[in-house]
């Protein structure tokens, strides 16, 4: 008796704060901070994910932690290739009959080298055939977008580590941009504006509690007030503060100006028939640092264009991948495959 065994299919979100992973059939099965922590005595991994991001700030002087990849692109091979076989694994088994195609986002504009990289780490990591789909186009797809349509979408998909930028048409990128400057930028600014107006010397994940809890991409009326606990700069001691989500916004305006000027610049290039669509359809936002509170708003307010959330912005560049590999013919053009 002949068998025919197809072979399993996962999308990955391959992020440079949080990985998202998909599986044909299953839909989105989890999400891990793309966090590796490593035992330099000698060289082996202790912690994948959420268990790794716990220990920032916290482990001995033997354990470091790393992103494998910045501003979406690959920092480290090594880890970045542990990291991928951790998500095959937990996805699909460690047992399997064939090895899995896998379907990986990339940030738009990246290098063929860039590109390579993240190739050579998905095949070490146990996969047969390798596709990559640019970011934007993605999150697109995972938002339920008409890019078949010849009318014109506009998504910006705001992730850790970059900021991507797209006009859609036809199941293409028709003009694209990408900046460096997302949620990791915005943990910073909070981190640099407490230390210079409070004298307050906070850690990462408690900029990124702030920014979370209390973040603002505008100013309000009645803004919501936090405890933050860090050390004070002169004594050195432990203390707490209180913060406004008006101070947050505040510390926000540096990355916050240079996403829109990015925005702006874009469309400036869009071609007229194109705006015009995006005019009546609206700017999609997409991506865990769109959930930034009234982010929408500035949106509207700086652009003069509508704006809205895409229904589970997180998860719409892994949804994205997930449908791309049931339209991989559809969507070759726009596909790099090895």
């Amino acid at each position: 008796m002949n068998f025919f065994w197809q072979p399993k299919r996962i999308g990955v979100d391959l992020g440079t704060a949080n990985s998202i992973v998909f599986v044909e059939g299953k839909g989105v099965v989890f999400e891990e901070p793309t966090v590796v922590a490593i035992d330099v005595s000698d060289l082996s991994i202790v912690a994948i994910g959420q268990e790794a991001k716990e220990m920032l700030g916290k482990a001995p002087e033997n354990i470091i932690i790393k992103r494998p990849l910045k501003n979406g692109v690959i920092a480290s091979a090594r880890v970045t290739e542990e990291l991928l076989k951790f998500f095959i694994n937990r996805a699909i088994g460690k047992i399997r009959i064939s090895k899995p195609e896998l379907m990986i986002s990339s940030p738009v504009g990246i290098t063929s080298v860039e590109k390579r990289a993240i190739v050579k780490a998905a095949v070490r990591a146990g996969a047969s055939k390798v596709y990559l789909i640019p970011e934007p186009l993605a999150a697109a797809i995972g938002a339920r977008l008409p890019i078949h349509s010849s009318a014109g979408s506009m998504i910006v998909n705001m992730g850790g580590g970059t900021t991507e930028i797209a006009v859609i048409s036809l199941n293409g990128i028709v003009i694209s941009s990408s900046v460096r400057i997302a949620g990791d930028a915005f943990n910073d600014a909070i981190t640099v504006y407490a230390r210079r107006e409070r004298n307050l010397i906070i850690g990462e994940q408690m900029a990124e509690k702030i920014k979370i809890q209390i973040g603002s991409a505008i100013r309000v009326d009645n803004p919501e007030i936090m405890e933050v606990s860090g050390r004070d700069l002169g004594s050195g001691l432990p203390r707490i503060d209180t913060f406004t989500a008006n101070e947050i916004a505040e510390a926000l305006k540096g990355p916050l100006s240079e996403i829109l000027l990015a925005i702006r610049r874009l469309l400036e290039k869009t071609p007229p028939e194109l705006s015009a669509d995006i005019i009546d359809r609206g700017i999609v936002m997409s991506g865990g640092s769109a959930l930034l509170h009234n982010f929408d708003q500035l949106f509207i307010r700086a652009l003069n264009v509508p704006a809205y959330l895409a229904d589970d912005p997180i998860r719409c560049v892994a949804r994205g991948t997930g449908i791309a590999l049931d339209h991989i013919s559809v969507l070759k053009k726009s596909l790099t495959t090895f």
